[in-house]
């Protein structure tokens, strides 16, 4: 049977590569998107054109009725998955603690805490054998922020990715004896657009030199290692967060 990854925020970055890699392996692929349906369908387009199994499906992961409505989209039309990447999340333009507004505080945590969290949930009892599933993989995307804490520009976003650390760790523990693997990888600096969105479209390559590498990472080097993640080559592999940062 062809195992099923449903990917948020699969649409750009780090979660379309990952898409297409897990195509490549063998999975049919469910690609989450928020709003731009056209890039989605892109990467769909693409995994098709390659003959493999693909769709599209909208949802705002801060939403609960929408991730509802996304599983079931995905249960109906692929099957139960067999595994998860948390890939949606958001970041914001640099700014001070000090500066913070509650709408923006509530934007960071509710899509990169809680989004996580629901759509795991929900993964979890799909997968695991307490619930008559057969296993599965949940690959969360934490980031090295969450262990530098970004003063001055995101420390907002480095304690979402925190929390996803502790998350990942829980649950890893809490349901490693009912086939369910959970991890995180955790990217440094990685050129792609989401440097844009918090208005630094040259961040990656302006902070290079700080990074032991002495360049930023690539969408596919992530991909990489969440898909040894998802593969049965990680099998005694849970609660493990790694780090995909050019030693940054």
């Amino acid at each position: 049977m062809q195992p099923i990854v449903l990917i948020t925020g699969g649409s750009r970055g780090i979660g379309a590569a990952t898409a297409l890699a897990a195509a490549e392996a063998g999975y049919a692929v469910a690609v989450n998107y928020a709003s731009n349906s056209l890039a989605a369908d892109e990467v769909v387009r693409h995994i098709r054109q390659q003959g493999g199994n693909a769709m599209t499906v909208q949802a705002d992961v801060a939403d609960e009725a929408q991730v509802l409505a996304m599983f079931a989209k995905v249960d109906a039309k692929l099957g139960r998955i067999s595994a998860l990447v948390n890939s949606a999340g958001v970041v914001d333009q640099a700014c001070r603690v000090a500066d913070m507004t509650l709408p923006r505080l509530r934007r960071m945590l509710d899509t990169n805490v809680l989004g996580s969290m629901l759509c795991a949930r929900e993964a979890v009892r799909r997968m695991s054998t307490r619930y008559g599933g057969e296993g599965g993989s949940i690959v969360n995307l934490s980031s090295v922020a969450a262990t530098l804490g970004s003063p001055g520009q995101y420390v907002d976003y480095a304690a979402s990715k925190g929390a996803i650390d502790s998350f990942t760790v829980g649950l890893a523990r809490e349901v490693a004896g009912e086939g369910v693997r959970v991890n995180a990888v955790r990217p440094g600096i990685i050129d792609t657009d989401i440097h844009a969105s918090g208005g630094q479209p040259d961040r990656a390559q302006r902070l290079a030199p700080q990074v032991p590498m002495q360049r930023p990472g690539r969408a596919e080097e992530v991909a990489a290692s969440i898909l040894w993640l998802m593969s049965a080559q990680a099998s005694y592999t849970t609660g493990a967060l790694i780090d995909v940062a050019g030693g940054r």
